[in-house]
């Protein structure tokens, strides 16, 4: 049968892999996600890996079209947490059993390479922690001063591999630099994240099939395909949200091709379907990120509109992640309970 040679197959085509990303028949593409699902499985285990979020800034330079918190939504309310705050929400994630903090912002010049130092070095002085950094293209002097104040990871997602289509939703900006980024980044050591965003305005299936390749060709450790979802403070405002099957198809065919990196189960899927979070844990997932931004805050990070179920109490949240993960026969790694 075709489709079983080609979820067996090593190394998929361009073209086998928009073939897939095209399955249009329902048990054919559950058949995708169940195999997906095995190599999960068989590269990553049963394990999920739980990221504590923080949205430590909601100011940016950036122009990008598709997004809340670009620099020119006057109606958003902007906040920059201190230092401090972030540290001590940080112990608090940490204090859970959460061994990797996700640092997450606009590209804001206001935290630049002393500040986010500052952070990073107390956090590894003090804590057990892995630190991801999503902070935006920033400069590379900026990059190698936070790897060697003690950065791990740094997530750099490339939105979409079509060239032109980079450069209409990001001016000022080219998919060569973002790569360039990227790849100096995995050159002093950081593992890297990338992926797309599914649904964007005039993307193509081509496209998708090219975000996979590209986040394979960068050889990243970490991916993210999530699906678009208009915020109302854009020109995009009034455009289709992303297809939660095709997303899930992306996922599970990322999985096929990256084999052993980390996926992950996105806020944004979660928004736009109660039950995202768990479709992308049965197709390929194997990361979920809980968000603890402070209260106050978190409905201030507005680059796409959020669900109310993604804005809850931080420990509530971590239970509930506990209690879907343990109803798909899967547990949280190094994870403390009912805090």
């Amino acid at each position: 049968m075709e489709l079983e040679r080609l979820l067996n197959k090593k190394n998929l085509t361009r073209e086998e892999i928009i073939s897939l990303l095209e399955l249009s028949d329902f048990s054919l593409t559950r058949r995708l996600f169940e195999k997906a699902d095995d190599v999960r499985k068989l590269f990553c285990g049963d394990e999920v890996l739980l990221h504590g979020l923080i949205e430590i800034s909601n100011n940016c330079t950036q122009e990008c079209l598709y997004c809340g918190i670009q620099k020119d939504n006057k109606e958003l309310s902007r906040y920059r947490m201190t230092p401090d705050d972030i540290i001590e929400t940080a112990k608090m994630i940490s204090n859970l059993g959460i061994q990797t903090i996700e640092l997450q912002s606009g590209s804001d010049p206001e935290f630049d390479a002393d500040k986010i130092s500052y952070i990073i070095y107390n956090l590894k002085r003090n804590l057990d922690v892995t630190i991801t950094l999503s902070l935006g293209e920033r400069s590379f002097e900026e990059y190698k001063t936070w790897k060697y104040a003690g950065a791990d990871k740094y997530l750099l997602k490339h939105q979409v591999a079509n060239p032109a289509l980079y450069s209409t939703f990001h001016p000022k900006q080219n998919l060569k630099e973002r790569i360039r980024h990227l790849e100096f980044l995995k050159s002093v050591g950081y593992q890297i994240g990338s992926g797309n965003i599914v649904g964007l305005p005039d993307q193509k299936i081509e496209d998708i099939a090219d975000d996979i390749l590209l986040c394979k060709n960068l050889q990243v450790e970490i991916a993210s395909f999530s699906p678009f979802v208009p915020s109302p403070y854009t020109i995009y405002k009034d455009r289709q949200v992303g297809s939660v099957e095709l997303t899930l198809k992306t996922i599970a065919i990322g999985r096929l091709v990256l084999t052993s990196s980390s996926l992950l189960a996105t806020t944004a899927l979660s928004t736009i379907d109660s039950l995202g979070r768990e479709k992308a844990l049965r197709v390929g997932a194997n990361v979920v990120l809980p968000n603890f931004t402070p209260r106050q805050l978190r409905d201030k990070y507005q680059v796409f509109p959020k669900a109310k179920n993604i804005i809850d109490d931080p420990i509530h949240g971590v239970n509930q992640i506990q209690q879907i993960l343990s109803s798909l026969g899967r547990k949280a790694s190094s994870i403390k309970v009912n805090q």
